[in-house]
């Protein structure tokens, strides 16, 4: 059987140059904070949908996520987003205190924060692949967590990693720019794949 070469090339070409525009409009989607979540949860749809080859069209299918989820999106990131930037500020402010006792009372907070992060992401997930109702989205994406730490762990350490590579390594806030976001997103969907797999009643 013959393999046409070309055909696979021009794809893998195609998939490429539709990855980094998918970054581009994903990171130009979440400048104003507000639509960060909507954003999400509609990178996350089209790259499940990637991830189960179901192709589509990433980025008409991007557009189209992100208006008809945007309401449930954008409360679930406010619910979920608003405690884990006060978790945040807690915690800053207990370390500039010093002393044992506050840096115990930071890495409460901190690790609050992290937990509030992966059901930020969980949820923004549940979004993604379910149309469930915000008060089960909301109660899943706060029990999913628990229910799979190590996969969590994983959904989290993705926008730390990038963030962290972007702050630390020279010229990497360009593969950032340009392709980080959405191959994370597709790394997410992976996980989350098998999270729902696991978990099909979490919809």
């Amino acid at each position: 059987m013959a393999i046409d070469l070309e055909n696979r090339t021009l794809q893998g070409l195609n998939a490429f140059v539709a990855f980094v525009v998918l970054n581009l409009l994903y990171l130009l989607c979440c400048l104003p904070l507000i639509t960060a979540g909507a954003a999400t949860s509609a990178l996350l749809e089209v790259t499940l949908r990637y991830a189960d080859e179901e192709r589509g069209h990433l980025l008409r299918d991007f557009l189209r996520a992100l208006v008809r989820d945007f309401p449930r999106a954008t409360a679930v990131h406010l619910v979920l987003g608003l405690p884990l930037l006060a978790l945040l500020f807690i915690a800053r402010f207990w370390i500039t205190l010093g002393g044992p006792l506050s840096l115990l009372g930071a890495v409460i907070a901190l690790l609050a924060a992290l937990y509030l992060a992966g059901a930020w992401i969980q949820a923004m997930g549940l979004v993604a692949a379910f149309r469930a109702p915000l008060r089960q989205t909301l109660r899943n994406a706060l029990l999913l967590p628990g229910a799979e730490p190590l996969r969590t762990a994983g959904l989290v350490l993705l926008p730390v990693t990038l963030v962290a590579l972007a702050l630390v390594v020279p010229g990497a806030g360009w593969v950032v720019a340009t392709i980080g976001a959405s191959v994370a997103g597709y790394l997410a969907a992976l996980i989350l794949r098998g999270i729902h797999r696991r978990h099909p009643s979490a919809g």
